[in-house]
């Protein structure tokens, strides 16, 4: 709906609900992660070498992989 008072427009929306599937979900048919095999495993640890974060490239582009107080990994631009 629009509306015209004193010179202003005003448009009035209404919310329909967006149906975004038609079937229902089941958790079962979603992807499975695959198992990667041990060779292609690198540990954080061999990353980091004791260190708290350090710098890796890929490509032309630098990256900031950091390991935070809270033992968590950050990579960064």
């Amino acid at each position: 709906m629009i509306y015209i008072a004193n010179r202003l427009e005003i448009t009035i929306m209404t919310a329909q609900p967006v149906l975004l599937r038609s079937e229902p979900v089941n958790l079962r048919d979603r992807a499975i992660a695959r198992a990667v095999p041990a060779e292609d495993l690198i540990s954080s640890e061999a990353l980091l070498k004791g260190r708290r974060e350090v710098l890796i490239q890929h490509g032309d582009r630098i990256y900031r992989l950091r390991n935070t107080s809270n033992d968590k990994l950050i990579l960064t631009k």
